[in-house]
């Protein structure tokens, strides 16, 4: 459970810092800038505790399809980017992979030996 809490973490810190990316201008702007940086910071830190829970190809897959369906939707929200289908379907098709992932299983062979010994 724990290593869910911390990819989530790493989830929101990404899409912050993705968001503040945006709105740095290409680093001209101060606070945006330094924003970014520390929530890069944060999202690598949560991310690694999460893999001390969670297989790396598991985290890796979540956080990168979950971050880029997020990014997406803000960019419409608050940049007004555009959507068009093709758009959609491919955010579509992202959460599917991550569900399938997810269906693989998220364990760690030392977890599989802790419920196995309970």
């Amino acid at each position: 459970m724990i290593g869910w809490v911390f990819l989530t973490l790493a989830i929101a810190f990404e899409v912050a810092a993705a968001t503040c990316m945006k709105l740095s201008e290409s680093l001209t702007r101060f606070w945006p800038s330094v924003l970014m940086a520390i929530f890069y910071i944060l999202c690598f830190l949560a991310m690694i505790k999460s893999l001390e829970y969670l297989q790396i190809g598991v985290v890796y897959a979540i956080w990168a399809g979950v971050g880029t369906a997020a990014v997406a939707i803000i960019g419409v929200w608050l940049f007004n980017d555009t959507m068009p289908w093709i758009k959609i379907v491919g955010i579509m098709f992202i959460i599917a992979g991550v569900a399938l992932v997810n269906f693989g299983g998220t364990h760690t062979p030392e977890d599989l030996v802790r419920i196995e010994a309970k």
